[in-house]
C-alpha cells in the first residue's frame, strides 16, 4: 500500500479489510436504469463535476437555484456548464470516522446514539455507507453497505483504545511513535473506499482533530479526499481544558478547519453536549439534501496531474457557497 502505511486490520470486533490491492466492496443493490445517467458522465473523463451548498447570510440553506444564478471559475477563468442541477436523489456514499483514543472516552456513547439514527435517517435505497475507528489503529468496522442494522451494530461496539496514553489523549512513545493516527484514516478512506465511487460523497469525522503518529501529512490527507471529490464534515468533540491541565497544546481545531475548508465540508464544534451533537447531524443531514451539482469541460484540457482552483459564486446578497477550494486534473486509470 502507498506510502507503507498500515492496511486496514480490524480488532477481533471488526469486519476483515479487503486486501489492498482490491476494488472496494459494494453491497448496493444493482443500479436501476435511471442511474445509468450518472455511469455516462463518470465516462467522460474531461468533465468536472461540483458539488456544492449555498447559503444566505443568516446562515439558511438556499434551495431552488438554477443554471443562471451561478458561476464557476478554475484558476480565475469562468467555465461553460455543461450541466446545473439540484441533487437530492444521486447515490450518496457515505463514510464514518470514530475518534476512539482516551481522549474521547466521555462522548463515545452519546457519539454512537447519535450516529446510529443519523445513519437510520440519511440513508436512501441507493445509498452506502462504511465505518472506520480511529486510535492507534485504523480499523474498519463495517465495509460499504446499505443496511443500517448492519452499521449500527458495529458503531455500538466501538470501544476505546487507549494506547499509550499519558493525558487526555494518546502520547507516542519513542519505541512505538503513533498515537491518534487521523490523517492516516482520512487517507486511507479516500484512497481505498471512496476513490472509485461515484455521485455524491462524504466523509463525516467525530474527533477532537488532535493527530499523533500519523505516517501521512495533513496535506497528503486532504489532496486525498480533493482527488476522490468527497466533502469533509468534522464534528468536533475536544475537552480544551484536559490538555491544558495536563500542559499539552491543542491543535485540533485549526488543523480540522483547513481540512474541512480545503474539501467543501465544514467544521461543527459541539464540545461533550449531546443537544449540540444531535443538530450537528441534522445540520449535515440537511446540507446533504439540498446540494447543487455543475459540470463543466476546463477549458485548460491538459490532465497534468496539477491542482486547478475551483470557485462558485451564486447571485444573492450575502451568499456563502461551501464547496472543495479545487481539483487535480488526473489522467484517467487505465
Amino acid at each position: 500500500m502507498l506510502l507503507g502505511l498500515p492496511a486496514l486490520v480490524p480488532a477481533g470486533r471488526a469486519q476483515l479489510a479487503p486486501s489492498p490491492d482490491a476494488p472496494p466492496v459494494s453491497t448496493a443493490p444493482a443500479s436501476a436504469p435511471e442511474d445509468e445517467v450518472f455511469a455516462t458522465l463518470k465516462l467522460n473523463v474531461n468533465l468536472v463535476d461540483v458539488f456544492f451548498t449555498v447559503k444566505d447570510k443568516a446562515g439558511n440553506l438556499v434551495p431552488h437555484l438554477n443554471k443562471d444564478d451561478c458561476t464557476v471559475s478554475e484558476d480565475g477563468a469562468p467555465q461553460t456548464l455543461k450541466s446545473f442541477a439540484a441533487e437530492t436523489h444521486q447515490p450518496l456514499t457515505l463514510g464514518i470516522v470514530l475518534d476512539t483514543s482516551y481522549s474521547q472516552k466521555r462522548v463515545l456513547r452519546m457519539e454512537q446514539d447519535a450516529g446510529s439514527e443519523f445513519l437510520e435517517r440519511v440513508l436512501k435505497p441507493k445509498d452506502e455507507a462504511f465505518l472506520l475507528s480511529v486510535d492507534v489503529n485504523v480499523d474498519l468496522l463495517q465495509d460499504l453497505t446499505n443496511n443500517t442494522r448492519q452499521l449500527s451494530r458495529a458503531l455500538n461496539k466501538a470501544e476505546i483504545n487507549a494506547g499509550v496514553s499519558f493525558g487526555p489523549g494518546p502520547v507516542p512513545s519513542p519505541s512505538g511513535p503513533r498515537g491518534t493516527v487521523l490523517y492516516d484514516a482520512v487517507y486511507l478512506a479516500a484512497s481505498q473506499k471512496m476513490n472509485q465511487e461515484t455521485g455524491r460523497k462524504a466523509l463525516i469525522l467525530l474527533t477532537d482533530g488532535e493527530d499523533e503518529g500519523s505516517r501521512t501529512k495533513i496535506n497528503e490527507a486532504i489532496a486525498a479526499a480533493q482527488k476522490s471529490n468527497i466533502l469533509v464534515y468534522v464534528i468536533l468533540s475536544a475537552d480544551v481544558q484536559s490538555y491544558a491541565d495536563q500542559g499539552l497544546g491543542y491543535f485540533g481545531h485549526s488543523a480540522m478547519k483547513k481540512m474541512t475548508e480545503e474539501t467543501g465540508g465544514r467544521l461543527i464544534d459541539v464540545g461533550n453536549n449531546g443537544k449540540k451533537l444531535e443538530a450537528a447531524f441534522q445540520q449535515i443531514e440537511d446540507e446533504l439534501r439540498t446540494q447543487y451539482l455543475a459540470s463543466y469541460t476546463p477549458g485548460n484540457t491538459k490532465l497534468d496531474g496539477r491542482f486547478r482552483k475551483l470557485s462558485v459564486e451564486c447571485r444573492g446578497d450575502g451568499m456563502k457557497v461551501l464547496v472543495r477550494k479545487g481539483y487535480y486534473a488526473l489522467a484517467p486509470q487505465n
